[in-house]
C-alpha cells in the first residue's frame, strides 16, 4: 500500500490557544475542509473526541458521500492536534496540526499529513489529500488573518 508524507503552514493572525480552541470543535471543519459537508456522532473518548465526517464527491451530476471515522487527539500544553482518520476503500490518514507563536504576535499552523492508499485509489486520494490539507490552511488564514507586514523605507 502506497504512503506518502507531506507538510504545510500558513501565518495567522490569532494566538496558538484561540485557533486550538476553535479546531477542536469537529463542526468547525465544516468550514476549514473543501469536502467535508456534515460532522455527526459526536462523543468525548477519553482525552479523545471521535465523530463522523462525511465528504461529499462530486463528478458532473453524480455525487458520493463518504463517511468517514475521525478520532482527535490534543495536546496540551503544546497545542497539537492529532487527527486519525479511517475512510472506506483501505484509506488512512494521520494528521498533526501543530500551532506555535509566530515571530511578531499571531501563530503559524503547520499540519503534517502521513497517507496510506490503495494502489487503485492512489492518485485520487494523494490529491484530494493535497487539495484538502491546501483547503483548510488557507480557510484557517481567511479565518484568522495575520496583520499585513509593511517594510519602511527610508
Amino acid at each position: 500500500m502506497p504512503f506518502d508524507r507531506f507538510s504545510g503552514t500558513s501565518r495567522l493572525g490569532a494566538p496558538p490557544a484561540e485557533v486550538f480552541e476553535f479546531l477542536l470543535d469537529p463542526h468547525s471543519y465544516i468550514e476549514l475542509a473543501p469536502l467535508i459537508v456534515a460532522v455527526r456522532d459526536i462523543r468525548r473518548d477519553g482525552d479523545s473526541i471521535r465523530y463522523v465526517s462525511v465528504e461529499r464527491f462530486r463528478v458532473g451530476p453524480f455525487r458520493w458521500d463518504n463517511p468517514i471515522d475521525v478520532t482527535m487527539t490534543p495536546t496540551v500544553p503544546g497545542h497539537t492536534l492529532r487527527s486519525s482518520v479511517v475512510s472506506p476503500g483501505g484509506v488512512r490518514l494521520e494528521s498533526t496540526l501543530t500551532l506555535a507563536d509566530a515571530v511578531g504576535g499571531g501563530s503559524e499552523a503547520t499540519e503534517t499529513i502521513e497517507l496510506r492508499s490503495p494502489t487503485l485509489l492512489h492518485s485520487f486520494v494523494l490529491r484530494k489529500a493535497r487539495e484538502g490539507q491546501d483547503g483548510r490552511l488557507t480557510a484557517l488564514a481567511a479565518r484568522f488573518p495575520a496583520p499585513l507586514r509593511r517594510d519602511r523605507q527610508s
